[in-house]
């Protein structure tokens, strides 16, 4: 048995289609600060961005892409191929050329840290943990939200968006051996919801809501199970949704890194050096 003096610090990262952006400004403030991150997780939104960011893209490379797909043109150019037989609305090979692109075949053992994607195995029913293989797989699993994109097979699983069984991975960047964990919820407030505002498209909107609704109750018995030390929660617009929002990626990244930045002090507070029985 050991004892270490620093803690490691584990982020996890949230689905949250569009919202999910907020997840850069969380990157940019703590790159700011120089608070080093040693282990990260993510689901859907979440886990695409804990890639790029695993395999050296910077939180400033990250927000320039974003802010490049945040044009309708560039968005729609990913969306549109539609699924024949009917798997989901998309069958999702532009996203994966897109992930082949900026990825290439890029495996986990090339992270510059240790990196989880969630997703859910619909053969099983189980929560799949994604460490291993190539990262554009994993990628395209964990943001393959059942009815709009395809699932997507990998070995002998059927895989779809992590978020239906655990929307923010705290647990998992828990395990990874994280002393200290950081979640990151992009979720909307029921008051906020675009089923009230009805500024999105309908079918989008309920399709969002109702992924949403089931991702909110796993997510409070997760969070409770797992029990991050700090938990952030970016103010994002409840406009905002599963795709709907994209154009508006300079305050959805600016609502993460001022989430982020007002609890530094909270965060120093928990890194700071001091026995930690080693694992």
């Amino acid at each position: 048995m050991r004892f270490k003096l620093k803690p490691t610090l584990g982020l996890a990262l949230s689905g949250g289609g569009a919202r999910g952006l907020a997840h850069i400004g969380v990157l940019k403030a703590l790159e700011e600060e120089g608070i080093k991150i040693d282990f990260i997780a993510g689901t859907s939104m979440g886990g695409f961005i804990a890639a790029a960011y695993a395999l050296g893209y910077t939180p400033a490379q990250i927000e320039a892409e974003a802010l490049r797909m945040g044009k309708f043109t560039s968005m729609a150019s990913l969306l549109v191929d539609f699924s024949l037989p009917w798997k989901g609305l998309f069958e999702g090979k532009k996203f994966m050329d897109y992930f082949e692109e900026k990825f290439g075949n890029a495996t986990f053992n090339d992270t510059r840290i240790p990196l989880a994607l969630v997703a859910v195995d619909l053969v099983s029913g189980e929560e799949v943990v994604i460490r291993e293989g190539r990262i554009v797989d994993a990628i395209r699993a964990t943001v393959s939200v059942p009815g709009l994109f395809a699932p997507y097979t990998l070995g002998d699983k059927v895989l779809v968006d992590g978020g239906i069984l655990n929307h923010l991975p705290a647990d998992v960047v828990r395990r990874m051996g994280a002393d200290v964990v950081v979640a990151v919820d992009v979720g909307v407030e029921e008051e906020k919801s675009p089923i009230i505002s009805n500024r999105t498209p309908p079918v989008f909107s309920v399709l969002w809501r109702t992924v949403e609704v089931m991702a909110k109750k796993i997510r409070e018995s997760k969070l409770e199970e797992a029990s991050p030390d700090l938990l952030l929660c970016p103010p994002v617009n409840g406009d905002v949704s599963l795709l709907w929002g994209f154009h508006k990626a300079p305050e959805i990244i600016e609502a993460g890194y001022k989430e982020t930045k007002e609890k530094i002090p909270a965060l120093r507070k928990l890194l700071r050096p001091r026995l930690l029985r080693g694992r």
